[in-house]
């Protein structure tokens, strides 16, 4: 099992990016996938998830509008739109897999976890 992250970037405050998880080795049919970020000397954050299993998507009160997690099943990449961000919402974003297909803010409940990618919002 394999997740990469990819897509981080510096943007601007008020911007917009999208982030990917390219997922090997797993079926997005059988594996909640959530995003999670974690800042500079602070534990990882619940963003994000999706679970096909009830064709839901969930989010945290603070990213609720702005973010939108979607799939491509056939390409197994889960993908996280950010618009509007803020600077604090710089960090290391984290895609990670959990079975059964079920999400949850969590982190301990996930197995199998990507590398990260870097995102900074800054002028």
């Amino acid at each position: 099992v394999q997740l990469v992250e990819s897509g981080g970037d510096l943007v601007p405050p008020g911007g917009s990016l999208t982030i990917s998880c390219a997922t090997t080795g797993i079926s997005l049919d059988d594996y909640a996938i959530g995003w999670f970020r974690q800042a500079p000397g602070k534990g990882r954050e619940g963003v994000s998830c999706l679970s096909n299993s009830d064709l839901r998507t969930y989010y945290v009160d603070a990213v609720r509008g702005r973010f939108t997690i979607s799939s491509d099943n056939a390409k197994k990449i889960v993908y996280l739109q950010m618009s509007d961000l803020k600077v604090e919402e710089s960090g290391v974003y984290f895609c990670a897999a959990r079975s059964p297909n079920k999400c949850g803010w969590y982190d301990g409940f996930y197995s199998y976890w990507g590398q990260g990618t870097q995102v900074t919002v800054s002028s």
